[in-house]
């Protein structure tokens, strides 16, 4: 296995962070507080939802009337006619483009959040990776595959609950791939099988987030869930707090950036510093040590 590289190794050909895991485990959260940190650094970044529940414009801190506007990419029904000959539904028994043209997309939907972070609601792409062949899902695939990366440039990807959708379509060209969970045994589970299908499907680097992590018996039921020792399955291992701002914070981050010694903020930083480290190979994790 080769080393890790140095954070301008990865910044030289962009960023590319998919995020899965069990719904309920604060993947969203995830996602709005690891894109502000990148943003932050000076990078571009673009955090793209498709969780067909949209709560990434909230997190992010979108004021909330604004964020209940947003139609996700995969509903525009004009958009997806325009760009592939047939709209939303259609698509069986139908001709349409396979690789439509997505040059513009992130110039006509991508919404500015806090930061200087663009949003892009894409909405659910479900089952894409398994072979539903319908206009929408191939277009979001297409988008997923055609956004370009410079240097200094990032996309942080949030997903729907569960692995179903986490098949070729969102892998392709994905460097990262952030496995979230929390203590319970639902969610390590649900985490195992996210590991499994991410390294089949050949994402080079594969981290992992314990969420809500109390104390010892915590960690133990988690290793213990995964087959551990952890540090030999993952690039990096991320052990978050249950920290009661999160909560308090719900549904934005914005609090969480306000005190700087935060420990969930901290563990992200730590998250973030991991990816930036990471090579284009797995190498051996390195756990963050956040338990607040």
């Amino acid at each position: 296995m080769s080393a890790p590289a140095g954070p301008t190794d990865a910044a030289r050909s962009g960023l590319r962070v998919v995020v899965t895991g069990k719904g309920g485990v604060g993947k969203t959260t995830l996602v709005a507080t690891l894109a502000r940190l990148l943003a932050r650094d000076g990078r571009r970044v673009l955090a793209v939802d498709a969780d067909a529940q949209l709560n990434l414009a909230a997190a992010l801190g979108i004021p909330r009337a604004e964020a209940e506007q947003l139609v996700p990419l995969s509903h525009d029904a004009d958009y997806v006619n325009e760009k592939t000959g047939a709209r939303p539904g259609e698509g069986w028994g139908l001709m349409f483009r396979l690789n439509p043209d997505v040059d513009d997309v992130v110039d006509r939907f991508g919404r500015r959040a806090p930061d200087g972070v663009r949003l892009l609601a894409m909405g659910t792409l479900a089952a894409a990776g398994a072979g539903c062949l319908c206009p929408e899902n191939t277009l979001l695939a297409e988008t997923i595959r055609a956004i370009g990366l410079r240097q200094g440039e990032a996309i942080v990807m949030d997903t729907q609950a569960g692995v179903e959708h986490f098949g070729r379509a969102i892998a392709r060209g994905f460097g990262h791939a952030v496995v979230v969970t929390d203590p319970t045994y639902s969610g390590v589970r649900v985490a195992l099988a996210a590991t499994e299908l991410a390294t089949q499907l050949g994402i080079p680097n594969v981290h992992l987030v314990v969420n809500r992590t109390r104390d010892r018996a915590d960690r133990e039921r988690v290793e213990g869930g995964l087959g551990g020792p952890l540090e030999r399955l993952y690039a990096s291992v991320t052990w978050l707090p249950d920290d009661d701002l999160v909560r308090a914070a719900e549904p934005a981050v914005d609090a969480l950036f306000e005190p700087p010694d935060d420990p969930f903020l901290a563990g992200v930083r730590g998250l973030r510093d991991a990816l930036l480290e990471s090579a284009d190979v797995r190498s051996p994790g390195v756990p963050v040590e956040v338990l607040g």
